[in-house]
């Protein structure tokens, strides 16, 4: 009777998570208002529990999925020697590792079953909702101009230009930076000193006032302890849907981390699309009156950026001589692309020199499980969605 009643709540729970999925791929209605109504209320409960803890709470979870998983494994090749051998008499001691290994099966079930709710609620609908675009800009432009795309590039060159010079650095020409003295000025150093994540937070919450869905309580980012395998990846952050918190990369050049910290906080706001997590973050760091911020957060885009134009270049090339004869790129100095880099090649040495698998090994493989994680999400084009970010500067600095 009580295993009856066990999968009779295992169908109920498996067939809720397919309506979801079957509901949300066919109404943004639902999303849009799941997201409004529903999807807060686990940032702001099972997010302020996860908060309290100074270290990531979803990389250990991780870290114990990965257990669990090979501990079954490992369950699954006894039962099957204990099959091979025809030994299952219950006064055995086989016979009883038998039973443990099915009652692990039915706890590896119900953690399966419990993954996959989880993933839906805090992932898979929000792939199914309106997108930033929609929420706040309404119809966009059929197509922008190479001179428009000239001009917004222009203008975070010439920001990144104007801010490299502000920086402070070592002897090395590397950026440090010790925080803000907020608004107290440099004679309340001391006391006001906050640290770059509380900053975030704080440019976060600035910018709901301007865009409805940002607004509310967001957690502390956090730096994640398996940093040196990220940079493998070539990931500078990821969203724990199943701990709800913001985690970045410190190993990662510094300038980096701001937008990074603010793109991880977007996705708790329901954007799950990175280009527009790119898109918010770049929007919350330049406005920051802190110049590393501000810096952090221009450098964030000058690639796409870049590599639009370069494109440009080479494939309307006609077009795009025409368009220098009105207005011609910027020429971004030599000191913004050092500092526009990942990992600094000393990180590179250590990293590699320790590694227990090649960094090109797990950054194929990385990259093969993000594509198909955003493609059976609906995202079409998969990891190149990350570019799109240009879109949606365009939109915002070139309205119709």
């Amino acid at each position: 009777m009580k295993k009856q009643k066990s999968r009779i709540a295992y169908g109920l729970i498996t067939a809720f998570i397919l309506l979801l999925n079957i509901v949300a791929w066919n109404s943004t209605g639902f999303c849009d208002w799941y997201i409004a109504h529903i999807f807060p209320i686990w940032v702001n409960t099972w997010g302020r529990v996860t908060g309290l803890f100074p270290f990531s709470v979803g990389e250990w979870l991780i870290a114990a999925g990965l257990l669990i998983l090979s501990v079954a494994v490992v369950l699954g090749l006894l039962w099957a020697a204990a099959g091979i051998m025809k030994i299952f008499a219950k006064k055995t001691v086989l016979g009883r590792v038998i039973r443990f290994v099915k009652g692990y099966y039915r706890f590896f079930a119900w953690t399966v079953l419990i993954v996959c709710l989880i993933m839906t609620l805090n992932c898979f609908i929000l792939y199914h909702a309106s997108t930033f675009s929609e929420h706040y800009f309404g119809e966009e432009k059929e197509e922008y101009t190479l001179e428009e795309l000239i001009a917004v590039y222009n203008m975070v060159a010439e920001n990144c230009n104007r801010l490299a010079e502000q920086m402070e650095r070592d002897e090395t020409g590397m950026v440090v930076y010790m925080g803000s003295t907020g608004s107290l000025g440099d004679a309340a150093y001391g006391e006001q000193l906050r640290d770059t994540a509380d900053q975030c937070r704080k440019l976060m919450q600035q910018l709901g006032q301007e865009y409805e869905q940002l607004d509310g309580w967001y957690p502390r980012p956090k730096a994640m302890l398996f940093s040196d395998f990220m940079c493998q990846q070539h990931m500078q952050g990821y969203y724990f849907p199943f701990s709800m918190e913001a985690n970045y990369n410190d190993v990662m050049h510094i300038l980096n981390i701001p937008s990074t910290m603010c793109h991880e906080l977007a996705h708790l706001r329901g954007y799950i699309y990175e280009d527009e997590a790119n898109f918010i973050g770049y929007l919350a760091c330049v406005q920051s009156e802190d110049a590393f911020i501000e810096y952090a957060g221009y450098l964030s885009v000058l690639n796409y950026l870049y590599n639009d134009l370069y494109k440009a270049w080479q494939t309307e090339r006609t077009a795009y001589e025409a368009a220098m004869e009105k207005i011609h790129p910027v020429a971004v100095s030599e000191q913004v692309w050092e500092d526009n880099t990942f990992v600094s090649d000393e990180e590179w040495e250590r990293i590699n020199g320790k590694a227990l698998i090649d960094t090109e090994t797990v950054d194929k493989a990385a990259d093969i499980l993000v594509d198909a994680n955003l493609k059976v999400n609906g995202v079409s084009d998969g990891k190149i969605s990350y570019s799109r970010v240009v879109k949606l500067l365009l939109q915002y600095y070139c309205p119709q």
